[in-house]
């Protein structure tokens, strides 16, 4: 079987809007048990950024900010790196490992996002399809 993102990325991709307050983004987070929200910039331009339960607990607990007063827009990363549902797990996690990503947001070839990888989504399959020497020269 080969390993590639199409098989272990999550879809639909859930999206908020920049001037959505963090505390919003954390409780779609929770409630849909998952790690990151994909932020929409805008409509005419389409450009995205990325709020992850990292950005909340370095952005937010850390910095001792109020998440029902901080907007999205505020704490998360952008522009976005896209990767590819064709690509095997091998290629996206080079990607992830150059970008030191843990979230890696899946576009189409007209630059639609269909999708998200995580590092614990390629743990996860590692794990569940095993790694051997005949595997390896598949990832």
């Amino acid at each position: 079987m080969p390993h590639l993102v199409r098989d272990w990325m999550s879809s639909p991709v859930v999206v908020v809007d920049p001037d959505s307050s963090v505390s919003y983004a954390m409780t779609l987070m929770r409630r849909r048990n998952i790690h990151s929200v994909i932020v929409d910039v805008s409509e005419k331009n389409p450009s995205y950024g990325i709020v992850t339960t990292t950005d909340v607990s370095i952005k937010i607990v850390a910095a001792e900010r109020n998440p029902a007063e901080t907007t999205v827009r505020e704490i998360m990363s952008g522009p976005l790196i896209t990767g590819r549902a064709d690509w095997t797990l091998k290629e996206c996690s080079k990607i992830l490992e150059k970008y030191k990503f843990h979230h890696l947001p899946i576009a189409d070839e007209h630059g639609t996002l269909i999708g998200l990888i995580s590092a614990t989504d390629i743990f996860m399959s590692v794990e569940e399809q095993g790694w051997d020497e005949e595997k390896n020269a598949r990832f």
